[in-house]
């Protein structure tokens, strides 16, 4: 009878056709059932996702990009874990208030962005590069046009470069006759005493660039551009010191937090000048 039927199974003309199960070890077929199981149409959702920002790019330009997107095509890959979006936006999340963007980054340190998962030395060296190249690129665009002779372009000019000190920043704008400006020359940063900056070192900046006027510029890190006694010392000093030497004092502008103090404006460089308690403009 067992011969028998071993011969009928052999003349069974489908049954090499019948799907034979692999011997999959134990182990690796518990491990093929309990891993989640990656569907055709995420697989797609990651690929699009990776490819939007250039895709974006070259379709829309830079203009329609958030700075999220421009950021992930700088970083260019992320983690295994993390898509480059994901990432860009943990490095934006980083800016200071009350900045907010890419400028918001600038004070942001080299150890803040290595704490990032994804982002090493040479890619938070290369974010802080761009940083830097945005404030200068900021900087710059504010030059066009610039005339140092009106006190609120150059309360304009300094303020985002200076308001968010938090040491006292003492610098000296030198200007040519037509009120341009030549150069900037930071005299002193820090816990500043304004009573010892020496009113030859800003006219050596001045006599370098060949100015014919000069503005001085600084910051009150607690917010508050009312001017101290030592302020207006040194501003008596430099003015009467430029006008011997034929280089003038157009302005001295205290910067506070959104907000100025001009000497300039407040008619303090008359003959007899008065000082009153300033109020921030």
């Amino acid at each position: 009878m067992d011969e028998a039927r071993a011969e009928w199974n052999e003349s069974v003309p489908w049954k090499e056709s019948i799907p034979q199960k692999k011997n999959i070890p134990e182990k690796k077929r518990r491990a093929q059932t309990m891993a989640p199981k990656t569907s055709k149409a995420q697989k797609n959702a990651l690929k699009t996702a990776s490819e939007l920002p250039y895709e974006r790019f070259k379709r829309f330009g830079p203009e329609n990009l958030t700075e999220i997107e421009l950021l992930a095509i700088i970083l260019r890959t992320g983690t295994k874990d993390n898509h480059v979006l994901q990432v860009a936006e943990e490095v934006m999340s980083l800016a200071r208030y009350p900045k907010e963007g890419l400028l918001g980054l600038y004070d942001v340190t080299l150890e803040e962005l290595m704490s990032i998962r994804g982002i090493g030395e040479v890619k938070a060296v290369r974010l802080k590069c761009l940083t830097e190249l945005s404030m200068r690129m900021s900087m710059a665009k504010a030059r066009e046009g610039l005339n140092l002779t009106s006190s609120g372009q150059v309360a304009a000019y300094f303020m985002e470069k200076l308001r968010h000190r938090e040491t006292e920043c003492v610098v000296v704008a030198c200007v040519d006759a037509k009120g341009q400006l030549i150069c900037e020359r930071k005299l002193s940063e820090g816990s500043v005493n304004m009573s010892l900056i020496s009113p030859r070192e800003i006219f050596l900046a001045a006599l370098e660039s060949r100015a014919v006027n000069i503005v001085l510029v600084h910051n009150h890190p607690s917010g508050d551009p009312t001017p101290s006694l030592a302020d207006r010392v040194l501003t008596g000093n430099v003015r009467e010191t430029g006008e011997r030497m034929g280089i003038r004092l157009l302005d001295h502008v205290i910067i506070g937090d959104n907000c100025y103090v001009s000497f300039k404006e407040r008619a303090w460089f008359s003959e007899e000048p008065l000082f009153p308690e300033a109020e921030p403009v």
